[in-house]
């Protein structure tokens, strides 16, 4: 996934509502205990509810951000990294990454920043709520990477126990992912789950109604966007289901970064996002969302201050500052939003990196929330 910030845009990735508790935006995590990862800073885990988010965490979260940019093998020796150099196909639209934005003036909470948009309530119901019990979970907490198409399976071999990495975003489904996936089958992702790696669903459809971008030219119709959101979660369902993965698996919506400033164009993007939870938690799934803390993560903070439901379960959220963390929310996410065991954070992008004698070029993700099952 790629990090578009508003200055490159101008100038050209719980619900268990606790089940009982609409106000929390979070997700409880409840279920058995997954496999551990054999490095310690890949560990998953299913958490008890009432485990805190402060709990203690892997060493890649707690490194300095000049060494977090310097990925570690399990053996805990530096990795080889080739230099960083761009790709013909892309997963995303991008911009340079968050340091030039904030260069720009346009940091959270900067001068430069758009205006607030103010957004309308919508409200829908939750299918979850009538659930006699909640959906089963599976929470990764460690370091990850997701790349524009499924990686050969023997690249997976050689990175695992290689590389600092235990999960992997996939695009499962979508009309405009930016790449093919002619190796995304079930057995694909049965074999990568064999090894040991935690699996990140992604669906790419419909985008804003105002992104400037040019190759994603589906977009939003704000009249529709409740039933467009529906709708695609329908097809991100049939996706997971046909690779095989099981009720509770979450789908993280992927909403590439938009100019904002236009509340008609935040309030389709959140009416479509209600939607698709809606549908995703109608189908026993958990729904994610993947966007720029300048754009789409800012909007869903402000729709979950508006009281808009239901939600997504999980957040994932691009700021390409180089700190493997998720705790902080990169000034977008306050400690009462997504902050039990809900985020992950893509923290760089456009990587080339080399383990076990095998390249790809990945985005660096930091997670602690929920994988496929």
């Amino acid at each position: 996934m790629r990090y578009l910030g508003p200055a490159a845009l101008t100038a050209a990735s719980l619900v268990l509502l606790l089940a009982t508790d609409q106000g929390a935006i979070g997700m409880p995590a409840t279920g058995t205990p997954a496999a551990s990862r054999p490095a310690p800073q890949s560990q998953a885990q299913s958490q008890p509810q009432s485990q805190p988010q402060s709990q203690s965490r892997p060493p890649s979260q707690s490194l300095a951000p000049e060494l977090a940019a310097q990925p570690l093998t399990a053996q805990g020796l530096p990795a080889r990294p080739l230099p960083a150099q761009p790709l013909p196909a892309v997963a995303h639209q991008a911009a340079p990454l968050t340091a030039a934005a904030m260069a720009a003036g346009t940091a959270p909470g900067s001068a430069a920043e758009p205006p607030p948009v103010r957004l309308r309530r919508t409200v829908l119901s939750d299918p979850l709520r009538a659930r006699r019990s909640p959906l089963p979970v599976e929470v990764f907490t460690g370091a990850g990477f997701d790349a524009c198409t499924a990686p050969p399976l023997e690249t997976m071999r050689a990175w695992w126990g290689t590389s600092p990495y235990g999960a992997v975003g996939v695009y499962t489904s979508g009309r405009q992912r930016a790449c093919a996936q002619p190796r995304l089958t079930a057995a694909w992702v049965r074999e990568v789950r064999a090894m040991g790696w935690r699996v990140v669903p992604t669906h790419v459809g419909r985008q804003a109604p105002c992104m400037t971008a040019a190759g994603k030219m589906q977009r939003i119709d704000p009249a529709k966007a409740v039933q467009q959101g529906k709708e695609e979660a329908a097809e991100a369902v049939r996706a997971v289901k046909n690779l095989g993965l099981r009720t509770g698996t979450p789908v993280y919506l992927d909403i590439e970064a938009y100019p904002r400033g236009d509340s008609a164009c935040s309030q389709a993007v959140m009416d479509f996002t209600v939607g698709w939870t809606q549908a995703l938690h109608k189908a026993g799934f958990r729904s994610g969302f993947y966007s720029s803390t300048d754009a789409g993560i800012a909007d869903l903070a402000a729709a979950a201050r508006a009281g808009s439901a239901p939600l997504p379960d999980a957040v994932w959220y691009a700021r390409w500052d180089g700190r493997a963390t998720t705790t902080d929310g990169a000034g977008r996410l306050g400690d009462d939003l997504w902050a039990d065991h809900a985020r992950i954070h893509q923290h760089r992008g456009n990587v080339q990196e080399t383990y076990g004698g095998a390249a790809l070029t990945v985005d660096r993700d930091q997670l602690d929330g929920p994988v496929a099952r």
